[in-house]
């Protein structure tokens, strides 16, 4: 696969994110209680992929596009998760200091630094886990993500 190309690490980030994509988000207008589905609020930031390979990140819209001006947050990102290789779908955020996401802080670059609401880990050290029941690969996020700092944060599931 993409991942044994003796490619530059930034283009191999952008041509592995090509065969990704979030899944999107179903509207509701309350909560329901249904086994065959999970609820989980909208954070009030962007949608973003974080590619994790070589010790590097790089954060990319659900389009596919590189989020240049959250170049710390993946290097920060990188540092918390330094021997993982991963796909991981989220969210950037701001939020205030009750943890609450502020959409405008995030736009205007104000407040709190903006982090990573991780929700789902679609690939991890090579194996790919789409076809993995979500709340399993969810399970496994939480186990990667118990031994990462800030600005990474797994978002539970209701």
């Amino acid at each position: 696969g993409l991942a044994h190309c003796q490619l530059d690490p930034a283009i191999l980030v952008v041509l592995m994110s090509l065969h990704f994509q979030p899944m999107p988000l179903l509207k509701r207008a309350a909560p329901f209680d249904d086994p065959d589905w999970i609820y989980e609020l909208k954070m009030d930031g962007f949608r973003a992929l974080a590619i994790i390979e070589h010790g590097r990140a790089q954060l990319l819209s659900r389009n596919g596009h590189p989020f240049a001006s959250f170049s710390a947050l993946a290097e920060s990102i990188s540092d918390s998760l330094p021997n993982v290789r991963a796909v991981i779908d989220g969210e950037i955020c701001s939020v205030d200091r009750r943890g609450k996401p502020q959409f405008k802080n995030l736009l205007f670059r104000r407040g709190n630094p903006p982090c990573f609401f991780a929700f789902d880990l679609l690939t991890c050290d090579g194996k790919d886990l789409r076809t993995e029941r979500l709340l399993d690969r969810k399970q496994e996020l939480r186990r990667l993500l118990a031994r990462a700092c800030a600005p990474l944060k797994y978002y539970r599931v209701h």
